[in-house]
């Protein structure tokens, strides 16, 4: 899950991490009263949206005025900001957040992560801030300062201190990163986070090193204990059919494709995927039924596929264990009795059951196409959308 600049700035301060002041606004008339409040002569109107690359995509603007501040959070708020993190549809701005706009004489970026590959967090610095980490590593892959945690002691201060010094700090501004990045540290192992971005995090004239912006996501499955961060989700900025699936608890993330698949496991679905793509094919879609789908998710599973209108054909591919092809074949019947498919079904099914699934599918008169290999499902998926062009 992700959540805004303003809420993972609120949960880097609360573990000591310092940041300019600001306030979250939500009409252009909180915008300058916001600012009234904040003081100074300069501001920073930034657009809340769960994406990166909004400076480049006018998303941030630098104003002098409460006028200028009003201006822009009136431009800002209600449009959809397109970067190039975004894709071509955007995300709408809701709100915007304020902030004071101080001078500052360096960019560092700060970033931490969950590596899955070496089941550790690794922390990355760069001199270069104000770039993504993607271009750092691309165009000058040794300005990138890595330490990997030890889990059974967490970050050492001597580390921090390591790439504070590599960072080429002077003695005073080492101090203070080091207590920094300490703290981001601690808030991203204490809220379950498995990712942390400062970027820019900048050093002022007075030799303080604030977090400038910051990107936080946290592990879904954790979210249970962490309550204070699952109500700061914003359904606004997730594909609504992604939010539909988790009201049903069916795990969908949406494609480009034009075969939807309704699997249950996730391994399977993704060898769903690249047996689609070997045949020719490119998927509309993940989705993972789970081990336990009754009928009545099924038939919400296919409700999501169908709500893609760039869907031509379906494949259904089960292997039953703890689930059972029968229940899967009584989620099609109803599915397809309840909604209307108008698009070529291909049925896969496998393992508890199968033969009476199969006698469903078979009694239920139903216009669909059955396989008995993935290979051979995935196969007919693509050829029936190209029967029907």
């Amino acid at each position: 899950m992700d959540v805004h600049e303003y809420q993972a700035k609120e949960l880097l301060a609360s573990f000591g991490v310092p940041i300019p002041k600001g306030a979250v606004a939500f009409s252009p008339d909180q915008a300058v009263y916001a600012a009234t409040e904040l003081g100074g002569a300069h501001w920073a109107v930034k657009a809340q949206i769960h994406a990166g690359a909004r400076g480049k995509a006018g998303g941030i603007r630098l104003c002098r005025t409460t006028h200028e501040v009003r201006d822009a959070a009136n431009d800002l708020l209600g449009r959809r900001l397109v970067t190039h993190q975004t894709g071509p549809e955007g995300k709408p701005v809701q709100r915007v957040y304020i902030e004071t706009a101080d001078p500052f004489e360096r960019e560092l970026y700060l970033g931490i992560v969950l590596d899955r590959k070496v089941e550790r967090v690794r922390v990355v610095a760069s001199k270069a801030g104000g770039m993504d980490i993607e271009e750092i590593a691309a165009t000058d892959p040794d300005a990138l300062l890595q330490v990997v945690v030890e889990p059974a002691v967490g970050l050492q201060p001597f580390e921090a201190r390591e790439l504070a010094f590599q960072l080429g700090l002077t003695i005073k501004q080492v101090g203070a990163a080091v207590k920094t990045i300490m703290s981001a540290y601690r808030a991203f192992r204490d809220c379950d986070a498995v990712m942390l971005e400062i970027n820019p995090l900048v050093v002022t004239r007075d030799d303080r090193v604030l977090a400038l912006d910051a990107k936080m996501s946290f592990d879904d499955n954790a979210l249970f204990r962490r309550r204070n961060i699952a109500d700061m989700h914003d359904p606004s900025q997730s594909d609504p059919r992604e939010a539909q699936a988790a009201e049903h608890n069916l795990n969908y993330i949406g494609l480009d494709g034009e075969i939807g698949c309704i699997v249950n496991g996730a391994g399977l679905a993704m060898a769903t995927m690249d047996m689609i793509k070997h045949a020719g094919g490119e998927p509309a879609n993940f989705l993972d039924v789970g081990g336990g789908a009754s009928p009545q998710r099924v038939a919400t599973a296919f409700r999501l596929v169908l709500s893609d209108p760039n869907v031509r054909a379906i494949l259904v591919n089960i292997f039953a264990g703890i689930n059972r092809c029968d229940w899967i074949a009584e989620g099609v019947v109803q599915a397809a009795r309840e909604v209307k498919i108008g698009v070529p079904l291909v049925v896969r099914l496998a393992g508890t059951n199968v033969e009476a699934g199969k006698a469903i599918l078979e009694k239920s008169g139903l216009d669909l196409i059955t396989a008995d290999t993935l290979t051979e499902a995935a196969e007919k998926a693509v050829a029936a959308i190209r029967t029907k062009n």
